[in-house]
């Protein structure tokens, strides 16, 4: 079973993103913040999840969670500034959207930066061992899935509806043959070293 919370403190809010190993779309973070009674069978690291039962889980948890936000960081400013520091960015920006401050935050992974002084704890495979952030997974996931599927529209032939946006043989295919969008992060090594690619 995972745990409630990390902390003693009221307003513990969990956070993780989606989309890092991504070669095109946001990474997108979520954070939330559970009530003290917020119990759950079934919630999880949204990796272990299906995406059926990710989007069921998504409707319960903004019905419960006290309060939850979700933020996307864009491909031209993790060019910009590098896919770790968008990361960070994207959980911050989440984090400032939360309707209550959190006095403490618990972060998956092993990176993060301060944030208004707020306390917190990075926690490796934190989405496995605490619900509100395994409930922030669950969010920043399905968030940026809904998005890809959107933008799919405009450029099916890299069908991120189904990828999106990992590097896939298909979607790397896609590339080479049709180029690449304003949804392709630049900075990233989006074909193998022997294909080159012309911006």
């Amino acid at each position: 079973m995972l745990k409630l919370k990390y902390s003693n403190f009221t307003f513990e809010c969990g956070t993780d993103e989606a989309g890092r190993g991504c070669l095109s779309g946001p990474v997108t973070a979520a954070a939330v913040i559970l009530p003290n009674n917020f119990k759950h069978e079934v919630l999880n690291d949204s990796k272990q999840l299906s995406e059926k039962m990710r989007n069921e889980l998504r409707a319960d948890i903004e019905a419960q969670a006290l309060t939850y936000s979700v933020a996307h960081v864009f491909p031209e400013e993790i060019d910009k500034m590098n896919i770790l520091n968008a990361s960070i960015l994207a959980m911050h920006k989440a984090i400032l959207g939360l309707k209550h401050v959190s006095d403490f935050i618990i972060v998956d992974g092993n990176k993060f930066k301060p944030l208004n002084n707020i306390p917190y704890k990075t926690i490796v495979k934190g989405d496995s061992k605490y619900l509100s952030i395994a409930a922030a997974s669950v969010l920043a996931k399905t968030y940026r899935d809904a998005y890809m599927a959107e933008i799919h529209e405009e450029f099916p032939f890299f069908n991120w509806k189904k990828n999106k946006g990992y590097p896939t043989k298909e979607h790397r295919l896609a590339i080479q043959n049709h180029g690449i969008t304003k949804y392709h992060r630049k900075s990233f090594r989006l074909l193998p070293q022997q294909l080159k690619i012309e911006f």
